[in-house]
């Protein structure tokens, strides 16, 4: 499962969400993080749609998204989330 956090590098909002996936990744032995940020991958942020940051997408195994949530989400949320992609 891989939890895709898109992040621009002025975004005091980014910094609350990086600290919760980073707890989610303790958590969840199964859940990967990858931080993408717009500025540098631009191609990749817009091929997703992302128009702000934080912005978290949540893929099963076999690639599918189960989950999208902009703005700093709750430690509950994405626990949820990530239950949904095992």
């Amino acid at each position: 499962m891989e939890l895709v956090f898109f992040s621009s590098a002025f975004c005091e909002p980014c910094l609350q969400t990086r600290a919760i996936l980073a707890e989610v990744e303790r958590l969840v032995p199964a859940a990967t993080v990858r931080e993408l940020d717009v500025a540098r991958d631009n191609a990749e942020a817009e091929a997703a749609g992302i128009r702000n940051t934080p912005m978290i997408i949540v893929r099963d195994s076999s690639g599918t998204e189960v989950f999208r949530a902009g703005g700093v989400p709750t430690l509950a949320q994405v626990l949820v989330a990530t239950a949904k992609a095992l």
